[in-house]
């Protein structure tokens, strides 16, 4: 499909609309909420730059695409538009993380203490990742205080920064960059 036009102008007073054609604020938490999951998604796009392990790459896109699902089911508000079969997270999604966490953590070798984002710019990346998933998870959790989200949607953001967490991990292992272990500080 060819995109002819990108602007609209409907927005231009600060209102949007969501899946069903409901329209609200741009400053309301629903769209602080999907708005937070795309962010993650372009940052998960700048990591997958970074890597060059295509085993990687391809949870990278898995991961993607399963935002884009995210992003919709926080896009509508269920007291007005059900859910399109497209904003629902297949079941297997948050043990398919779970799984991948798992495998990574059994390929690392043990380090104690609290981990310093950094390493390789790759890893840094994941950190990155991870602290936006986070800030996504704290907007949906918002979100569902005053409106409906599946709880799949909490559960698989949750493990996602999990995820982040040994992804950095791993690929300061795989780039040969030490972690570097946060040291509480003598007074």
């Amino acid at each position: 499909m060819k995109i002819t036009r990108v602007y609209t102008r409907t927005g231009d007073e600060g209102m949007t609309s969501l899946v069903g054609g409901v329209r609200l604020s741009k400053a309301d938490v629903r769209i602080e909420a999907y708005g937070t999951v795309d962010e993650l998604n372009s940052h998960i796009g700048l990591l997958s730059s970074y890597v060059t392990d295509e085993s990687i790459d391809s949870v990278l896109t898995r991961i993607q695409s399963d935002l884009f699902i995210v992003g919709t089911h926080l896009a509508t508000d269920q007291s007005q538009t059900p859910l399109y079969p497209s904003a629902i997270l297949p079941e297997d999604e948050v043990g398919f993380l779970e799984n991948e966490i798992d495998a990574i953590l059994s390929e690392l070798p043990e380090k104690l203490g609290f981990v310093l984002p950094g390493g390789s710019i790759s890893a840094s990346q994941a950190h990155v990742c991870r602290t936006v998933s986070r800030r996504a998870e704290r907007c949906v959790i918002r979100l569902d205080n005053e409106a409906t989200v599946g709880k799949e949607i909490l559960q698989f953001l949750n493990r996602l920064s999990d995820f982040f967490f040994v992804l950095a991990k791993k690929l300061n292992n795989i780039e040969g960059k030490s972690e570097k272990i946060w040291q509480k500080p003598c007074k």
